[in-house]
């Protein structure tokens, strides 16, 4: 009997100290397993802000052509405006002219000018429509064409005579037209060039239409006559090829025709009646 009594009691005991441990080894795991999730919140934090901060500093993506892609801009290309090229090359129009000259075959050495419908005439080889291209397109055009009895033509081409830089100005300006641009000039210059403006212009409302495509043009409204008077031109706008200049009419030189001359002398002078 006391035998087996000892064995009930050290069965108890050992029970007892089993569940201590597993109490006590519960209590240990449970602060663990808190601070693993405090610890991996901040860190997904700081990886949200990694990411975002490499989101902003990542570089536009790359077409496979080599341009740089800018989704924020039209076409996706980096356009300024409308889908128009940042820096255009010269395009041919009619009436220009380009030298031709070939490296290893100097008999094929020719002038081409632009005709009225575009085409250029190439000895032996037929017609090359040409405006509209740049330099470069028009050289490899030229190569191509010569390519069915030369082998591998070397061609270089010079533009040699073409359509100068130009702004118009037209409205009340005293000498309307068409006006060679040389140099930077700005819009205030410009309407000195034309010759000033006249009475009946409105300086508040200068317009300046510029061309944008073949299809869109952009207008600027300048004030010319706040400009002068604050002696401040730094709002005054530099002129680009193809600039169309306007100056309105003010408003009292267009109904000062439809006022009897007698009315208007009268208003001008009441004390002489």
């Amino acid at each position: 009997m006391k035998v087996h009594y000892k064995y009930v009691i050290l069965g108890a005991v050992g029970a007892l100290i089993l569940q201590f441990a597993a109490a006590a080894s519960a209590q240990e795991t449970l602060p663990s397993k808190a601070s693993v999730s405090g610890s991996s919140a901040p860190s997904t934090g700081n990886i949200a802000i990694v990411e975002s901060s490499q989101s902003q500093n990542r570089p536009d993506k790359v077409s496979t052509s080599g341009t740089i892609a800018q989704p924020d801009k039209v076409g996706g290309q980096g356009d300024p405006a409308f889908g128009g090229e940042r820096h255009p090359l010269y395009r041919l129009s009619k009436s220009d002219t380009v030298d031709v000259n070939f490296t290893f075959s100097p008999d094929f050495n020719q002038t081409l000018t632009v005709q009225p419908d575009g085409y250029v005439a190439l000895r032996g080889a037929g017609t090359l429509f040409a405006e509209g291209l740049t330099v470069t397109q028009i050289q490899a055009a030229v190569q191509t064409a010569y390519r069915t009895f030369l082998r591998d033509p070397e061609v270089t081409i010079t533009l040699k005579d073409f359509d100068k830089p130009y702004f118009l100005a037209s409205g009340e300006v005293t000498r309307p037209g068409k006006y060679e641009l040389r140099g930077d000039l700005t819009v205030n210059e410009a309407v000195a060039i034309a010759g000033g403006f006249t009475q009946q212009a409105r300086h508040s409302q200068v317009i300046l239409f510029r061309r944008i495509s073949a299809d869109v043009a952009e207008s600027h409204v300048i004030d010319v006559k706040k400009m002068l008077d604050a002696h401040d031109l730094h709002e005054d706008l530099h002129l680009r090829p193809g600039d169309f200049i306007f100056v309105p009419q003010s408003r009292v030189s267009k109904i000062r025709r439809y006022v009897p001359t007698n009315s208007m002398s009268w208003y001008m002078n009441p004390l002489q009646f």
